[in-house]
Order: C-alpha cells, then sequence, then structure tokens
C-alpha cells in the first residue's frame, strides 16, 4: 500500500528568528553524537533485527530457538545478533553449552516500546 505525501507547507516570507536558532544551537548535542545515533537507529532499520528485539523482548533465547521462530538458519540469526550486541541493543550470557541473549538494558525495551506505540497511534 502507498502512502500518499502530504505537501510540506513552508514560510512565505525569509524572516530569522535568530533568538531561536541560537538557543537550538546552544543545546545541540556534538556531531559525533548525532552521528552515532543515526548509526544506532539504522540498526533498528532491519525487518529480521526487529523480530530479534520484539521476541528478545518477550523472552531471552538461544540462536537455535530465535532460529526457528523465525524460520531462518542459525548462521543468519547469529549474524543478526552480532550487529545487535555490537549496537549494544543485546547481551549474552552462557549457561554450559547455550548461550541466551536478552535485550541489553531496559533503555532497548524503551526504545522498542516508544516506536511500537508510535506506529500504531491513529
Amino acid at each position: 500500500m502507498a502512502k500518499k505525501y502530504e505537501q510540506i507547507e513552508k514560510c512565505d516570507c525569509d524572516v530569522i528568528h535568530q533568538d531561536i536558532v541560537n538557543a537550538v544551537k546552544d543545546k545541540m548535542p556534538r556531531e559525533e553524537t548525532l552521528y552515532d545515533l543515526a548509526e544506532l537507529f539504522k540498526v533498528f532499520g532491519d525487518s529480521t533485527r526487529i523480530k530479534i528485539l520484539w521476541a528478545l523482548d518477550e523472552s531471552e533465547m538461544c540462536v537455535c530457538d530465535i532460529a526457528v521462530l523465525l524460520n531462518m538458519t542459525q548462521s543468519a540469526i547469529s549474524h543478526q545478533l552480532r550487529v545487535l550486541k555490537q549496537a549494544k541493543l543485546v547481551k549474552s550470557r552462557r549457561e554450559g553449552k547455550i548461550v541466551y541473549y536478552s535485550l541489553d538494558d531496559d533503555h532497548v525495551r524503551q526504545i522498542f516500546d516508544h516506536g511500537l506505540t508510535h506506529i500504531n497511534e491513529e
């Protein structure tokens, strides 16, 4: 289903509100911080990683379980988990021969939950 895009309204003049521009500029994070944030959001841009995060929001799971759940190979799941782990979105723990994965912390759960809330708004 294609979305229709609304025309963006713009000003009919060239007035610059310098006080607002300066106030926002003073609060803007460093360029490197914004770059890191953009990279984090790129990780959320893959539907397989989103499915994995959703599953791990429900329960701690091993690679074998995630692979069966998503009908994918363990190799493909391991690759995506590596990306998620590098982004500090998931963590792992070993129990004997089994490695269990879970969301890294409550912040990840909040990001995920806020995203779901946003897309489900009417």
